[in-house]
């Protein structure tokens, strides 16, 4: 199986989007002024972009030769708030111009 980078790095830049979104404004609304609907929402379009993000680590893993370090570092940034962004400019190859 083939996934295009630029895939990936739209994945990835969404995954980490939605996480800073869910922490930053969807669990304060719900926690501290008792609206939880974004959390609802926007927890589930994470959840979404969350196992689109492992699926393609590992197709990339085998499609970029990582080793099982570099796949283990990468699915520990999907976890981080801002690893996502971290993952894309250390481990995909810099962007055709």
């Amino acid at each position: 199986m083939h996934l295009p980078i630029p895939y990936f790095r739209t994945i990835s830049t969404l995954e980490a989007l939605s996480y800073l979104l869910l922490l930053g404004v969807a669990m304060p609304l719900k926690y501290i002024w008792d609206k939880p609907t974004l959390v609802e929402y926007l927890g589930m379009a994470h959840g979404v972009l969350f196992i689109a993000y492992v699926i393609g680590a590992f197709i990339l893993f085998k499609q970029l030769a990582w080793s099982i370090k570099t796949l283990i570092i990468v699915l520990i940034c999907s976890l981080l708030p801002f690893g996502p962004f971290y993952a894309e400019r250390k481990y995909l190859p810099a962007k055709q111009k």
